[in-house]
């Protein structure tokens, strides 16, 4: 067989179909032999979350969400998926860069200190990590790996993690990951891909490997080969949901921003924003954080912990004599200006993927993508 006919032959073996609910139960069983821990989306208090999953029944099935600005709700899907919602508050990003790290502890000993430095980093699979999601890790890579100062704990989870992606068949009503060329559907970065198929001929799930581990994953599934069918099924399906977003970023918001950083629209902004904080926190890429040390009272012991923080919080921007930015109009241009347009500088990308989290859970329902407009117009 020549080289065009092995590479046909591997792109076959490389894409096949499962059984929906019993191929869902297989694959998690087998990454769990594996030694993986298996993180998933779970209904938890009205919305989808990540947590731990072990059994495909443990999925959102039958759920879709309806999000708008500033509003979340879940409902029951005339046609029953496990992933035709599409996402909650909850990204990806708190198990590879968690909310809280304890960074090192030491203890007092007659030599002195002794320091310790443990790094928590399970062996993560996470299921179900859509494309938008793969564009938010891969720019916290540039981030934490890539740059001058490595992150050694995010690079150890990073290394370990093993990622079942999906390609999104439906859009939320805040979504505009279609304008940020970060989706709908997945392209790289993955080591399985998901497509859920459901119709006449059944409920089964498109899966093709993305990496060496992911063909060695899929050589072990009972599955079958994919038909034509099902190859335009699937690709009808990320169609459909690209055509379906609910939001547009302009495509020049990096122009806009630029030239309206003296605007008086951020004033306009700064009177519905309670610089809350939640659009930085919900955000898959957003990494700011401070750091903190304490002492117990005998003197024995020290520690140094991490945490989330947001250039919201007044004291973010604090040096020597006050914070820089001490308005509630200057913290959001530094948000919308550093994701949007100065990122690009600094990583040589944007750092929105179009996920629309921070509009649907803005307590006020600011919306990005209609600021970005209201400069370019002028008002």
């Amino acid at each position: 067989m020549g080289k065009e006919g092995d590479r046909v032959q591997a792109a076959a073996a490389s894409v096949a179909v499962i059984a929906a609910s019993e191929g869902l139960d297989a694959l998690l069983k087998l990454l769990q032999r594996g030694g993986y821990r298996t993180i998933g989306p779970k209904v938890r208090d009205g919305a989808v979350v990540l947590e731990d999953v072990s059994r495909a029944d443990e999925l959102p099935l039958g759920l879709i969400d309806d999000q708008q600005p500033g509003a979340y709700r879940l409902s029951q899907a005339k046609t029953p998926a496990y992933f035709d919602f599409t996402h909650g508050s909850q990204s990806w990003k708190r198990y590879l860069f968690p909310p809280k790290e304890k960074l090192w502890s030491a203890q007092k000993t007659n030599k002195g200190f002794e320091v310790q430095h443990d790094v928590d980093a399970p062996k993560y699979a996470f299921i179900g990590v859509r494309a938008c999601e793969l564009n938010a890790i891969a720019i916290q890579d540039k981030v934490f790996i890539e740059g001058d100062h490595v992150n050694t704990s995010y690079r150890e989870r990073r290394e370990k993690a093993l990622i079942v992606a999906l390609n999104c068949r439906r859009a939320g009503g805040t979504c505009f990951c279609a304008s940020m060329n970060a989706g709908p559907k997945v392209e790289r970065g993955y080591d399985l891909a998901l497509t859920e198929l459901t119709g006449k001929n059944g409920h089964s799930f498109l899966i093709e490997a993305g990496s060496e581990q992911g063909e060695k994953i899929l050589a072990k599934l009972d599955a079958r080969p994919a038909t034509p069918a099902d190859l335009k099924a699937a690709a009808k399906a990320v169609d459909q949901a690209a055509q379906s977003m609910g939001r547009e970023m302009p495509k020049s918001a990096r122009k806009i921003l630029s030239k309206n950083l003296e605007s008086a629209h951020w004033q306009d902004v700064a009177k519905r924003c309670l610089d809350c904080a939640n659009c930085t926190l919900v955000c898959p890429t957003c990494f700011c954080n401070t750091t903190t040390d304490s002492t117990s009272l005998d003197g024995q012991n020290a520690e140094r912990w991490r945490q989330w923080d947001s250039c919201f919080t007044l004291d973010f921007s604090y040096i020597h004599g006050g914070a820089i930015r001490r308005e509630g109009s200057q913290r959001y241009r530094q948000w919308i200006t550093h994701k949007l347009a100065s990122w690009h500088e600094q990583f040589g990308v944007s750092g929105c993927v179009g996920c629309g989290r921070c509009i649907t859970w803005c307590p006020v329902g600011i919306d990005i993508t209609a600021e970005v407009r209201a400069l370019a117009k002028g008002k």
